[in-house]
């Protein structure tokens, strides 16, 4: 009952942002695949430049929310959508790698461990190189060192050059909201998807490369998972996130 009634108050705050900002029409889109439902936010190419990292405001202090990210727009500026980007620690600092507007704050972590991140192959979301959009295997991120304007480390993978993890269970009984990125195989396209309900690490790699069409996919996380996506009338809110992604447009 918790859940439902902190997304309902969320579905409300959603509907009281989209009218009183302009709704960036078309970024983001309810589907469904394989009998679940999901919401995907699309960027293109010509998109990258406005997409954005967050972790700490100008104080220095973890913003946290989503509402904490929209009091540090410019004016004129508005938040298209957003949602969590990555595992991070108690303190709500990043497990791995983070970089944001090309200035690096935590270092990559190729080791592996315990939980969901430290399930090998984990990988790096990294834009603003060569490719406006990558999804890069940890150990193969650390040997080419790509340039990244912004770049966030999570894990596990979902999906590895058209590959699902292999430790994926087709019956697993692991189920929990979740959240992630894919990105096309030319890398001019990105998609951030978060699952309406509960769903397996083998549903939602499919989800990327089967409804998709992603040659490389990363999870970001999974129960925590917030959206935040005026032009749907949503704006989750529940626990205090770490990194935070999102992209912004003009008003």
């Amino acid at each position: 009952m918790k859940i439902d009634l902190k997304r309902r108050l969320g579905l409300a705050i959603g509907a009281l942002v989209a009218m009183s900002l302009p709704a960036m029409a078309g970024i983001c889109e309810k589907r469904d695949f394989d009998g679940q439902g999901y919401v995907v936010c699309t960027l293109t190419a010509a998109q990258e430049p406005d997409l954005k990292l967050w972790l700490n405001g100008p104080d220095g202090k973890v913003l946290g929310d989503f509402s904490s990210v929209r009091r540090t727009l410019g004016e004129g500026e508005v938040l298209g959508f957003a949602m969590n980007a990555g595992m991070y620690h108690p303190d709500y600092t990043p497990v791995g790698l983070y970089v944001s507007d090309g200035s690096k704050t935590h270092d990559l972590v190729t080791a592996g461990g315990g939980g969901n991140f430290g399930m090998l192959p984990n990988g790096v979301f990294c834009t603003g190189g060569k490719r406006p959009y990558q999804v890069i295997e940890s150990r193969a991120f650390a040997k080419a060192k790509p340039q990244c304007r912004i770049a966030t480390q999570s894990g596990p993978m979902l999906v590895i050059d058209g590959a699902l993890h292999p430790r994926f269970l087709v019956d697993s009984d692991s189920r929990y909201i979740r959240n992630g990125v894919g990105v096309s195989r030319d890398g001019q396209t990105a998609w951030f998807a978060i699952s309406d309900r509960a769903v397996t690490f083998h549903e939602f790699g499919r989800l990327f490369r089967d409804g998709l069409g992603a040659r490389d996919a990363l999870y970001f996380d999974g129960s925590i998972s917030r959206l935040y996506a005026p032009e749907l009338n949503r704006a989750d809110f529940g626990r205090r996130l770490g990194p935070i992604i999102g992209y912004t447009g003009k008003n």
